[in-house]
């Protein structure tokens, strides 16, 4: 498989170095000057743009969480003025407050070029079929592969999410050779075949897939492979660091190569903070060095995970990361959507239907992951008649989809069932086995 970029995605790590340096130095001194938040707070931490003169100064830095994206909701740690944003995108955040993401033309262009380099490494060329099954809108999947894709000269199929019916259709009429979607959806999308008597290795020309936005496991992948027959490669990313292309798994398929020309990344300690040597697990932690309009420093991802610097036998230098080990926080990733607990108990004290006792119980039954959120009822409820229950239970599901913008069971269960704590409730039951 080719490589798309060989300077930098090969380039000689001391001279990596160098470049990180460099740019650092540049985005520490614009975020200081044009973004007051960020002044703030390396004020606090007694660091000035000139302390920072090269990686191993990153520590002087502060943090950046989601929460100081929402203490400026919307734009205010964008460090460009709104005329030179020519694109927002958003991801779900724990109190209905989207994470906001900016975009100047320079920015969508770095996007493009990083995922080039993701499609390059999974097989596309300009003579590929991409057929992108991530949603279009705010949320970054869709057109952060098609720009990419766009960029190696190969022919976009933006189908978007959904109605896999037709999407196996029209992988079978348009000669789609590059699936790009969530595991499960891939999953999903195989089983579906099936039951339309159709057989991927010989009705279609699918080759490989690069699959993201959702944690999955090496014997998920085989289950991809083995259905699909293709080779299923792993992609990372968040909106708030860009989008999808942060970092991809080439042929090797042994960890994914991290786009460090552009972001500069750390393994710390959830607890201490402190910066963890190359190997160790723990809390993956970005520094976004190209980016114009949101340039986050230090920005803790929750994502847990290790990094190793051993050669690819792919001749790329970059450092690699392993799949997500875990999340430090409560956030869930179902079928792609984050979600947190905090969201269904808002919906539930709103509605003030049902007592403010929950679970949320995640499974993966088949290919898709299915959430089912259990609800206590109140004394006075445990009499109802069953239309009633059942009415209520139909509200409280639909206000849940309306606010996570995914589907759920849910299912009101007799009053003092679900344990109580004294510390921290146990409020999610993860079956998936994700590891």
């Amino acid at each position: 498989m080719g490589i798309w970029n060989a300077e930098y995605e090969c380039m000689d790590r001391e001279r990596l170095y160098e470049l990180q340096g460099e740019r650092l130095r540049s985005t520490v001194k614009r975020v200081y000057e044009n973004v007051p938040y960020y002044r703030q707070k390396m004020k606090e931490k007694g660091v000035e743009p000139g302390d920072i003169k090269n990686v191993d100064d990153l520590k002087k830095l502060p943090f950046t969480c989601k929460q100081d994206l929402r203490n400026t909701y919307p734009y205010g740690l964008f460090a460009v003025p709104m005329e030179e944003v020519v694109r927002i995108h958003a991801s779900s955040g724990t109190t209905g407050k989207r994470t906001v993401v900016g975009y100047t033309a320079k920015d969508i262009e770095t996007w493009a070029e990083i995922m080039a380099r993701c499609l390059t490494a999974a097989g596309a060329d300009r003579t590929s079929f991409v057929h992108v099954a991530y949603g279009y809108g705010l949320f970054t999947g869709g057109l952060g592969v098609h720009y990419g894709a766009e960029k190696i000269g190969a022919t976009v199929i933006p189908v978007s999410g959904g109605n896999t019916k037709l999407q196996i259709q029209i992988m079978k009429d348009f000669g789609s050779t590059i699936l790009t979607c969530t595991p499960s959806y891939a999953l999903y999308i195989a089983e579906t075949m099936r039951e339309m008597g159709i057989d991927p290795k010989k009705d279609l020309k699918l080759k490989a897939g690069i699959f993201g936005a959702e944690p999955w496991t090496e014997a998920m992948r085989r289950e991809i492979e083995s259905q699909l027959g293709i080779k299923a490669h792993d992609i990372y990313g968040l909106s708030e660091v860009i989008g999808p292309g942060v970092a991809v798994e080439c042929e090797c398929q042994s960890g994914m190569h991290i786009q460090e020309d552009h972001f500069i990344v750390e393994v710390i300690d959830p607890e201490t903070e402190e910066p963890l040597p190359i190997g160790s697990e723990g809390e993956l932690v970005f520094t976004c060095i190209t980016k114009e309009a949101l340039p986050l420093i230090r920005y803790r991802t929750r994502d847990v995970a290790r990094l190793t610097d051993e050669k690819c036998p792919c001749g790329r230098t970059q450092v690699r990361m392993s799949k997500v080990l875990g999340r430090t926080d409560d956030m869930l990733i179902i079928r792609g959507v984050n979600v947190y607990p905090s969201q269904i108990e808002s919906v539930l004290l709103e509605l003030g239907l049902s007592a403010p006792y929950y679970q949320l119980i995640v499974d993966r039954v088949g290919p898709l992951d299915s959430l089912e959120v259990q609800v206590e009822m109140t004394p006075e409820m445990f009499s109802d008649q069953v239309k009633q229950i059942e009415a209520v239970e139909n509200k409280i599901r639909h206000n849940i989809e309306s606010t996570l913008g995914l589907s759920c069971k849910v299912r009101l269960v007799e009053p003092k069932t679900i344990q109580r704590s004294e510390g921290k409730a146990k409020r999610v039951i993860d079956k998936r086995n994700l590891k």
